[in-house]
Parts: structure tokens; C-alpha cells; sequence
């Protein structure tokens, strides 16, 4: 069985997201792999679709189970993780994994996976191009933008952890390097 997984990082706001929406709708080899967090969800947002949201105490009972790949207390009591329980299911189905993950996640994600797996990190084409698009999202207030942007300043310099990096200044560009990307980790050609 073809058990590999793609991983997708980058700081809040510079795409990747919808750069991994973009690769599900193209590649029906692909599954999404739902991280559990403990934070509310935002928008749209849907439990089991989105992420898995499930109460701090869950989730520290779930760490002791020792139920994750990888988690992360992102904010203050805002946890993040991979739930082993989650990529078996989808490799089981006869998929390959795709992960969109904060940057830690991502390094500790890679790690765990080692070959099996390709990490890709998206990068705004700036500081500046990133605060504008989270303030255009319209789901965060002003301090939690200025948070996600200073924290966006200090995982960028972790680009070099990843296999390829992305550029994300055109989307339309940004999504053919994905299919490229995926393409040639799957052997599509």
C-alpha cells in the first residue's frame, strides 16, 4: 500500500489553505487529514470537516493516551495535533495523506514521517502581503492580527526545514507548482 503523506505549512494567512482545498479538488488520491484543536471554530467551520474541536480536558486526556503523531499549544490552552488514529483511517481507505499544519507541526510531522512524506512550505510574498490578507479574511480582531503577524515574522525563518517552498505571490502560479509538486511525489506522469 502507498502510504504517503504531503504536509503543508506555512504562517497563518499565506495560503496554504486554499492551495490544499485546490490539490483535493485535482487529485482524488488525496484526503484530508482533520487536526484536533481546542480552539472555537471560525467562519464556516465545521467539526469533523474542518478540524475536530473538541474541550481542553479532551485533549490532554488524548496527549496522556498518547493518541497524537505530533501536538502543539499553539496559543494559551489553544491545542493543535495529528491524531494517529486519523492517518491510519485514510491510509486504510487507500489514500495519500495531505496535512495542512502550522510550521511546527509541520517540521515535527516530517520528522515523524521521514521519506514517506514531502513538506511544503507557503510563503506570502511578504510581511506586509500577509497582514493585508488576514485583515481582508475579516475572522480575526486587530490584536489577534498583530499576534499572527509577529508569529508569521519568526516561523518563516524555519523555511529551510521543508522540502520546497512555495512562494505564494500569484495563486493561479502557486497552484500549478502544488500539481507539480503532487504530480511527481505520487509518480503521476
Amino acid at each position: 500500500m502507498n502510504k504517503k503523506a504531503f504536509i503543508f505549512s506555512a504562517p497563518s494567512g499565506s495560503g496554504k489553505t486554499t492551495l490544499v482545498k485546490h490539490a483535493l479538488e485535482h487529485f482524488p488520491e488525496l484526503e484530508f487529514s482533520i487536526s484536533c484543536t481546542t480552539r472555537f471554530p471560525r467562519g464556516t467551520e465545521q467539526n469533523g470537516v474542518d478540524y475536530y474541536f473538541i474541550s481542553s480536558d479532551e485533549f490532554r486526556r488524548k496527549i496522556s493516551e498518547n493518541a497524537f503523531i505530533e501536538y502543539e499549544e499553539v496559543y494559551n490552552d489553544v491545542f493543535y495535533g495529528t491524531l494517529k488514529s486519523e492517518v491510519e483511517r485514510i491510509w486504510n481507505a487507500g489514500k495519500t495523506v495531505i496535512f495542512d499544519v502550522d510550521v511546527k507541526g509541520g517540521i515535527a510531522l516530517k520528522e515523524y514521517f521521514g521519506e514517506r512524506a514531502l513538506s511544503v512550505f507557503v510563503m506570502p510574498p511578504s510581511i506586509a502581503a500577509l497582514e493585508q490578507r488576514l485583515m481582508r479574511r475579516n475572522t480575526d480582531n486587530a490584536k489577534t492580527i498583530k499576534t499572527r503577524v509577529e508569529k508569521a515574522e519568526h516561523e518563516m525563518k524555519f523555511h529551510s526545514h521543508f522540502d520546497e517552498i512555495i512562494i505564494n505571490n500569484d495563486l493561479e502560479t502557486a497552484k500549478l507548482e502544488t500539481e507539480k509538486l503532487i504530480e511527481s511525489f505520487l509518480d503521476l506522469h
